[in-house]
């Protein structure tokens, strides 16, 4: 099987882990904007998170750069543009990419013209590309529950319009769930889906809390239902569906090398997965690489292939019409 060229669908990628760096470099020279070098393979690696990475909070560093360059909305519109036209190069035909609006307001920009500038992009992309998109609002952990629910508020006019779920991001402490109940339950009363990152850093039961209490449909990474029964109970009898991002994990120390990854295990047990690249630039990465790796360290057969598919569109926060069509590009592949 060729995976270059066959289709694919992403659901866990961020944005500012995913600008080209010479992007980074080229709107840094237009602003005035200070960055380490102007040099494309040194940009690289201050950008590039390296295998050896300590931990998650280590790889997180590599955001900086990338979002000082994220704070107009030409360059956000331009920065999203260009990461669905490198995810339709290889053949992704539906990608959902997730970002967090606080993290872009240094300029004075206003959470409802960062998302508008976000979701420019995507729709300019989607006209000039064979590949459909939708956004995830990303709050971020680090912050007081109160900003998840301005996140929320502010991002309600684009659900429908580009806007589909809600997720918590960044640095996983033991137990998060409970300080973002009451936001995260609003979102969804508002009508949006729900994907928590959570059981990325050694914590599992952060799953089962995620699912139980912030009524998660979808989990980012969720390695560490390995090491948690309970929760993996609870995300294989609910359908929980695990967002992998296998070379992510490999740098964050969710798993200490690919062949450790229980991601094989997981699907052969009837857990849903899906495969992903969390960060295009960070890890170095697409999804033809991503599944490359996959398909090298396991005995995995074009059957899990198509398996992994039709797990990844019926997860998906897109529209009805939009899975029936995504569901051919597999039968004629």
């Amino acid at each position: 099987m060729n995976i270059s060229v066959m289709p694919k669908i992403e659901l866990h990628c961020h944005l500012d882990g995913s600008v080209r760096p010479e992007t980074i470099i080229d709107i840094a020279k237009r602003d005035g904007i200070h960055i380490p070098s102007f040099v494309i393979e040194e940009m690289k690696e201050e950008l590039i998170a390296p295998l050896d990475c300590e931990s998650l909070d280590e790889y997180l560093e590599k955001f900086s750069i990338p979002n000082a360059v994220m704070q107009t909305k030409e360059n956000l519109k331009r920065i999203t543009f260009e990461l669905f036209e490198d995810a339709a190069n290889e053949h992704v035909k539906y990608m959902e990419v997730r970002f967090a609006p606080l993290l872009h307001t240094r300029q004075g920009l206003t959470v409802e013209e960062i998302i508008g500038s976000v979701i420019e992009g995507m729709k300019e992309a989607e006209e000039q590309f064979d590949i459909k998109g939708n956004i995830i609002l990303s709050c971020m952990r680090t912050m007081p529950s109160e900003r998840a629910f301005e996140v929320v508020e502010k991002g309600k006019i684009f659900l429908g319009k580009g806007v589909v779920a809600i997720d918590l991001c960044a640095s996983e402490e033991e137990g998060f769930c409970a300080k973002f109940i009451e936001p995260i339950s609003l979102a969804r009363e508002y009508g949006y889906r729900v994907t928590i990152h959570a059981g990325e850093t050694g914590i599992g039961r952060n799953v089962l809390e995620a699912v139980e209490w912030l009524g998660a449909e979808r989990i980012g990474h969720g390695v560490y239902i390995k090491d948690c029964e309970e929760a993996y109970r609870v995300v294989k009898d609910k359908q929980i569906v695990l967002e992998i991002c296998p070379t992510s994990n490999v740098q964050t120390k969710a798993v200490s090398q690919f062949r450790d990854h229980p991601l094989y295990e997981f699907h052969r047990e009837g857990i849903k997965i899906t495969i992903n690249t969390d960060n295009r630039t960070v890890s170095d990465t697409t999804m033809t690489k991503e599944f490359n790796v996959v398909w090298n360290q396991f005995d995995m057969s074009d059957e899990d292939y198509r398996d992994i598919y039709k797990n990844s569109v019926e997860a998906s926060f897109a529209a009805d019409e939009v899975k029936e069509d995504l569901k051919k590009y597999l039968l004629g592949s």
